[in-house]
């Protein structure tokens, strides 16, 4: 693997200005019309399903999801995003009216209930289109009032609809050797490539892109500070890259996608402005790759069918998810 310092003396150099440069050139409002609201995911077709359904052989499945508990890896960085904290509303409770119990013969069905609050972007999700704006901008032109106090109105969870595809793992580590990149790490379009060298497939068209980076382990760990501080994760020189291969959602194994501290000085997450607001790419974060990417070495298939449709929250800025790679 390259030098961090040397890697990152790469894209130090880069400014406001480049930024506004890539904001225009990775740009896809109106390319799918301008109601658009699931952009790229626009690229998975009917054509591109059967081909991913055809990956499958034995029929493994390996879920990608971290668990749903209260022990999750939110630290209170983000305000208001909490782990899952559940509740028991029923405990054996019977069926029915209670004055109905007495007119009963034979047993008495009882059940249980609980209730959960939560962030919704606070274990495995995706980040709907309506997670991100600036400059007053949304994807696709949506006024930024279309986000309220209540909810989005437009971009939210509840328009992502199917995510089914072909998921193609990249494993940045493995194809540089090493077990974990280093917190900081900025990714370059040529990590990506030879990932895919390792992995020996090419991203193209409605591909979802699972970028493993190793991160995982420290929350596997319990190093939950290690895991939200400074993360590996896509530069802004991977922008073009995504949007050039059409690809069609892409997910890491950290809490900020995007590598951080990020690249330019007073320029928070420019990888979530470009990709969510210019380019209408879902970003995923949390997944658990680390299983996968062992199978994936194991028998040599880094292309699968992967399931990863959201919970449908209408107006959510983002919804939890249970991936599943088939294969």
């Amino acid at each position: 693997m390259p030098d961090l310092h040397t890697a990152r003396l790469t894209v130090t150099g880069l400014t406001t200005a480049d930024f506004a440069e890539f904001a225009r050139a990775v740009n896809n409002w109106g390319r799918w019309g301008a109601d658009d609201q699931r952009g790229t995911l626009n690229f998975i077709t009917e054509e591109s399903v059967r081909a991913a359904a055809a990956l499958v052989r034995d029929g493994k499945r390996l879920p990608l999801a971290i668990p749903l508990s209260a022990d999750g890896p939110q630290l209170g960085f983000v305000p208001g995003r909490t782990n899952p904290e559940r509740t028991m509303i029923a405990v054996h409770e019977p069926m029915g009216p209670p004055g109905d119990q007495a007119d009963r013969v034979g047993p008495v069905v009882r059940f249980n209930d609980d209730a959960v609050t939560m962030g919704l972007q606070a274990a495995t999700h995706w980040d709907a289109l309506a997670h991100v704006s600036y400059d007053d901008r949304m994807y696709n032109g949506v006024p930024p009032d279309a986000v309220d106090a209540i909810g989005a109105s437009r971009l939210g969870a509840g328009t992502i609809g199917p995510v089914v595809g072909r998921g193609v793992l990249l494993d940045l580590p493995a194809a540089a050797g090493v077990e974990r990149l280093d917190g900081g790490y900025p990714l370059t379009p040529a990590d990506l490539e030879r990932a895919e060298q390792h992995a020996g497939v090419r991203v193209g068209s409605g591909d979802i892109v699972l970028l493993r980076t190793g991160q995982m382990q420290l929350l596997h760990a319990g190093d939950k500070v290690g895991y939200c501080i400074s993360t590996a994760g896509p530069s802004l020189q991977t922008v073009r890259w995504f949007h050039d291969r059409e690809v069609a959602a892409v997910a890491t194994d950290n809490l900020s996608f995007e590598v951080f501290p990020g690249e330019v000085d007073g320029l928070l997450l420019p990888v979530h402005m470009l990709h969510i607001v210019e380019m209408g790419l879902l970003q995923g974060q949390n997944f658990d790759l680390e299983a996968l990417a062992a199978d994936c070495a194991d028998d040599g298939r880094y292309a699968f069918l992967l399931s990863a449709t959201p919970e449908p929250f209408v107006g959510g800025a983002g919804a939890p998810v249970v991936p599943v790679a088939i294969k």
